[in-house]
């Protein structure tokens, strides 16, 4: 039976849809600003303090030259390819062995387990502990400096555990009559069932090293380690970058340049992560649903 609405309900409605378009303009504008400022022209770029969404002066891909141009830009790509690639298979198996672990009714340390887990949320060693477990470890200037450390994130192991104990316990004990083993449970059956929550949690763990910058700053003093970010941030507060390889008139007038360098360079990084996020959006409502609600 269709529901009639009433004045108020439409109202509401309205209202709604015009918070949310307002919303989601604002969250676009920025993006927008960026992608046209990269492609404007730089005297008419530096002279601008507006809000774009369109390029001004004559179109130019003068800032993607430099960018492309420089070494240390595809170096930082590489590394964090690298990073997000391993960390990202790192952190899911990681995290879906311990969520198995963990929501075994078998195992009885589970509930305090999970308590001394869940109590690092709210506090921890603090940066100088965690530096010098780290150093202790012979991590420092090396790329697992950035992917053991932070290989389990608490929030992802509690949604990912909830998801495995809304699977019934029956499909466990059959496979195990079969002869099955625990991994063989783990990856074939809880892993498959759960697969939109287990692409919500590779979405958070991929965005989160693809755009971590801080703990390169403090675990790595070589530059052919760093990552992408690192570079954009040198690139963005102080104003490094190479113009080997530019043509004369660009290198020359470089100040001119520098406000084009500093959008191309931010456009250069979040393009990737932008191309990947639709592929795993679709399961991204209902993977945190079913990882945040047990029935």
């Amino acid at each position: 039976m269709k529901i009639k609405e009433g004045p108020g309900r439409k109202l509401f409605l309205a209202a709604d849809a015009a918070v949310l378009v307002l919303l989601a303009l604002a969250c676009l504008a920025p993006v927008l600003h960026t992608f046209a400022a990269s492609f404007s022209d730089p005297v008419a770029l530096a002279q601008n303090h507006n809000l774009l969404f369109w390029p001004i002066g004559q179109p130019t891909v003068k800032g993607y030259e430099i960018v492309l141009q420089n070494r240390s830009i595809w170096t930082g790509y590489l590394n964090t390819l690298f990073y997000v690639v391993a960390g990202t298979l790192t952190g899911v198996l990681a995290t879906a062995v311990a969520a198995f672990v963990f929501s075994r009714r078998s195992f009885l340390p589970a509930n305090f387990c999970m308590l001394v887990v869940s109590f690092t949320m709210l506090f921890n060693g603090g940066l100088i502990p965690t530096y010098i477990l780290v150093d202790s470890l012979g991590l420092i200037n090396t790329r697992l400096s950035l992917i053991l450390p932070t290989a389990i994130n608490v929030f992802n192991l509690i949604v990912l555990k909830t998801a495995f104990q809304g699977i019934p316990d029956s499909l466990e004990e059959s496979a195990k009559l079969d002869g099955a083993g625990d991994l063989y449970i783990l990856f074939h059956i809880y892993l498959p069932l759960a697969r939109a929550t287990v692409a919500v949690i590779v979405l958070f763990v991929a965005v989160f090293h693809w755009n971590s910058w801080f703990q390169a700053s403090i675990y790595l003093n070589k530059r052919e380690l760093y990552p992408l970010q690192i570079i954009l941030q040198e690139i963005l507060m102080q104003g490094n970058i190479s113009l080997t390889g530019t043509s004369a008139d660009i290198a020359s007038s470089y100040s001119l340049y520098h406000t084009l360098v500093q959008y191309t360079t931010i456009v250069v990084s979040i393009v990737p992560i932008l191309c990947v996020y639709p592929f795993l959006q679709k399961h991204f409502t209902k993977g945190v649903m079913v990882g945040a609600i047990k029935g």
